[in-house]
C-alpha cells in the first residue's frame, strides 16, 4: 500500500504525537497525560505544540484548571482515537500470532522422510493445535520457499549453499541392506570390495549414486564403485525392490528400521559405516518467526530425538 503526501504533510510527521495529544484530551491535563505515558510533562507539552504547528491549528485550550479540546481538536481527537485503537488491535493480533499457533502452516519434505516421519508429526501437531491448518507437500525436488509461499522446508542429506536459514534437528545413518528372505545369504560379503560383483539398486535422486566410501571401526576408509542395472528415483520404491531380492541398496535408517526389525531386510557389512546425513529445517530469512512454525519445529525435533533413542 502506498500513501501520497502533500508537501505540507511530508514535513517530518511523527505519529507518536497523536498518542500524546489523545492522552491529554482523555486525562484533561498535561501532567496526567505524562504520568500515563511515563514521560515528563515538558515532553508531552512539546509534542502537542509541534503537532499544532504542523497542522496549523489550535487543538487545545489551556487554562490553570483544565485542558480542553477546541472544536477542531475534538474532531481531530475522534480520528486519532480511532487510529490508535486500530493500531492497538493490530499489535494485539500480531502478539497472538507470535504467542499461540494459529493459521495455515505450509511446508515441504522429501517423499521418504515426509511419509515416514513428518506425516505422523503433522497429525500430532493438529491434535495439539486445532486452530492450525497444515499443507504438506512431498517431493524430492527442492522447492523455492519464497516463490511457493512456504513457511518451512525439510531437507534430508547434505545442504547446498543457501542464503536461507537452516536449523539441524537431527541426523540419520545410511545402511547397506539386502532382502531378508533372500535364499542366498550375504555371509560371503566380508569387505566393501566384495560388493563389486553384487547387483545394486542405485538411487537416481542422488548426485553420485554408485560411488561410496565405507569406513570400519579402525578408521580405514575404502571407496567402492558399485555396479547397477537398476536405477530408481524413489527410496520407498528402492526398498520394495530390495525386499523382492532385486539387489542391495543403501537406504536411510528411518526408512528401513521396521523392516530390519521384522526380518524383511537384513543389514549387509554392519561393521562398515557409510557417511551420516543431516536432517535440517530450512526457513526463509526473517527476523520474526510465527508461533506455528516454532511449535512444529519443536515437535519434529522431539520426534527425531525419540527416533534416535529407539535405535533409528
Amino acid at each position: 500500500m502506498h500513501f501520497l503526501y502533500s508537501d505540507e504533510m511530508s514535513k517530518s510527521h511523527n505519529l507518536n504525537r497523536l498518542a500524546y495529544f489523545t492522552a491529554v484530551v482523555e486525562t484533561g491535563s498535561f501532567t496526567n497525560a505524562a504520568e500515563r505515558l511515563g514521560v515528563t510533562k515538558a515532553v508531552v507539552s512539546s509534542q502537542v505544540t509541534q503537532l499544532e504547528q504542523e497542522l496549523k491549528a489550535t487543538l487545545l485550550v489551556r487554562n490553570t484548571r483544565k485542558v480542553s479540546p477546541t472544536e477542531a481538536g475534538a474532531l481531530f481527537y475522534a480520528r486519532c482515537a480511532s487510529i490508535l485503537s486500530e493500531a492497538e488491535e493490530a499489535f494485539r493480533e500480531m502478539s497472538q500470532l507470535s504467542e499461540h499457533p494459529v493459521g495455515t502452516l505450509r511446508m515441504t519434505a522429501p517423499n521418504d522422510y515426509g511419509a515416514a516421519i513428518v506425516a505422523p508429526v503433522v497429525a500430532a501437531f493438529r491434535r495439539q493445535y486445532p486452530d492450525c491448518r497444515v499443507e504438506l507437500y512431498l517431493g524430492d525436488t527442492h522447492s523455492d520457499l519464497m516463490a511457493g509461499d512456504l513457511d518451512l522446508a525439510i531437507r534430508v542429506g547434505w545442504l547446498r549453499d543457501s542464503t536461507l536459514l537452516a536449523r539441524k534437528i537431527g541426523g540419520f545413518r545410511q545402511l547397506l541392506v539386502g532382502s531378508g528372505t533372500n535364499s542366498a545369504p550375504f555371509d560371503h560379503i566380508r569387505h566393501p570390495h566384495d560388493l563389486s560383483a553384487e547387483p545394486f539398486i542405485a538411487n537416481k535422486a542422488l548426485s553420485d549414486p554408485l560411488n561410496w566410501p565405507f569406513e570400519n571401526q579402525a578408521g580405514q576408509i575404502v571407496s567402492v564403485k558399485l555396479h547397477s542395472d537398476l536405477s530408481v528415483d524413489s527410496a520407498p520404491a528402492i526398498m520394495a525392490a530390495v525386499r523382492e531380492g532385486a539387489g542391495l541398496a543403501i537406504l536411510p535408517d528411518y526408512l528401513v528400521r521396521d523392516h530390519l526389525a521384522s526380518g524383511a531386510l537384513t543389514q549387509v557389512l554392519p561393521d562398515w559405516h557409510l557417511p551420516n546425513g543431516g536432517i535440517h529445517v530450512v526457513l526463509p530469512a526473517s527476523k520474526f518467526r510465527a508461533a506455528k512454525v516454532s511449535a512444529f519445529i519443536d515437535m519434529l525435533r522431539e520426534a527425531e530425538k525419540t527416533r534416535v533413542s529407539a535405535g533409528g
